[in-house]
């Protein structure tokens, strides 16, 4: 059996702090906020939270053509500008490849609700014979990946994980998994989510877990910190290009970063609520850095699921002490929310994430998590407060998300060095 390096050689992200990886990064090295005033809402179906990481200058016409754009939702334009920024900057000619081996794991949590509502509407006041044809090509959670393939002709695994808030974590892993058997040789993954509409967030608003801070939105999204009310809402979408090291270095790629492990676990326990012991994304961090063959001192930074609610930052700063003992409760090991700045992006946060921190890696860069004013006593971790740590080597780096029903996915990377066996 095989047991192909696979690498990281395209990063392609749209979010409220920027479309494009470049403008993303600054915003995340700069601790910029990109939480505003929800205007994609109209007041009046406006819940109790009325802040999110809008998108607020997307224009899908910029990188699509008329037809597209007309037939895909919010989520699916989302998902294919980011592939195609992932596209470009892999600089990756895939007319030289078999297309049986290039492949598409993309996944949603939540799928088409900006179609859902607006078809709705039509069905209530205008009745059946109104609605779009391509209603249900548009809502199906599937259909991201689905167009994924067609616009790059990818004819390998075509696949769409749905497990909430891990979903695109648990794409990534999935993906790396087929090149790692041999069994592709390049492989789009992410995910997208556009879940600002009237009855998405009505529905967290009375569930109690979205922040009510509007008056001051930039402030909103505070893990770890005492002062935390809920999360924030955020839409977006990102795309990695993974590729086999053998097919990469044949064509000269750029490497952002190796993944070298991947857990993925499940807590049943309950619907929404963490093991309060963090058990289950304890395990999942222990699998992948036992995939990886290292030992938890090795770690130097990871990006935390770090929502900003009350029990999950508490869960997972209990699960992360579990893992790393010693390493952790010394302050060596850096720790950081990036929710912080992009609000959570649901089934797109574990792409996005992922994103930040094959630069971090890259670039030698810690991301800050801001809005820690004052630091929970029970979430007594270094977080990074407020500013980037620059000038950073980092080796290991690891992203974690955890999802509604109990799933758990942890993605481990590398700095990349050629000379690892």
């Amino acid at each position: 059996m095989t047991n192909e390096r696979v690498v990281v050689t395209g990063i392609g992200v749209v979010s409220s702090l920027g479309t494009g990886k470049d403008e993303f990064w600054e915003g995340i090295v700069n601790g910029r906020s990109g939480i505003r005033r929800v205007t994609l809402v109209p007041e009046k179906y406006q819940s109790a939270c009325k802040i999110a990481g809008e998108i607020s200058d997307f224009d899908p016409s910029k990188f699509m053509d008329f037809k597209q754009v007309k037939r895909t939702d919010r989520f699916i334009q989302f998902a294919l500008v980011a592939s195609k920024l992932a596209h470009e900057d892999s600089r990756i000619d895939l007319s030289k490849d078999d297309p049986t081996r290039v492949g598409v794991v993309v996944g949603s949590a939540a799928g088409g609700f900006t179609c859902i509502e607006q078809q709705y509407k039509v069905l209530m006041e205008k009745g059946p014979d109104r609605c779009s044809p391509f209603t249900v090509p548009m809502i199906i959670v599937n259909m991201a990946a689905g167009w994924v393939s067609m616009v790059y002709g990818a004819k390998g695994p075509n696949l769409c994980q749905v497990t909430a808030c891990a979903t695109s974590t648990h794409s990534i892993g999935d993906a790396y998994k087929f090149i790692k058997r041999g069994e592709c040789d390049v492989m789009f993954a992410g995910g997208s989510e556009a879940p600002i509409t009237g009855l998405v967030m009505a529905g967290f608003s009375s569930a109690r877990t979205l922040s009510t801070r509007n008056n001051e939105p930039e402030k909103a999204s505070r893990p770890f910190d005492k002062d935390r009310d809920g999360f924030v809402m955020g839409e977006g979408g990102a795309v990695l290009i993974l590729e086999s090291l053998t097919h990469a270095k044949a064509r000269g790629a750029q490497i952002y970063a190796e993944i070298v492990g991947y857990g993925l676990t499940g807590d049943a326990y309950d619907i929404v609520a963490p093991c309060v012991d963090g058990d289950g994304a304890g395990r999942s961090m222990q699998m992948a850095l036992s995939e990886a063959g290292i030992k938890p001192d090795e770690v130097d930074y990871v990006n935390a699921h770090g929502t900003s609610t009350g029990l999950g930052d508490i869960a997972e700063t209990t699960a992360i002490k579990h893992v790393f003992g010693e390493h952790a409760n010394s302050g060596k090991l850096l720790v950081s929310s990036t929710k912080s700045m992009t609000g959570h992006l649901l089934g797109a946060a574990g792409a996005i994430e992922a994103a930040a921190t094959c630069l971090a890696i890259k670039e030698s860069i810690v991301p800050p998590t801001i809005n820690l004013d004052n630091p929970d006593p029970k979430c007594d971790l270094n977080y990074v407060p407020h500013k980037a740590i620059k000038g950073k080597t980092i080796k290991y780096a690891m992203s974690n998300s955890f999802g509604f029903g109990g799933h758990n996915g942890t993605l481990l990377f590398k700095r990349f060095e050629d000379n690892h066996n």
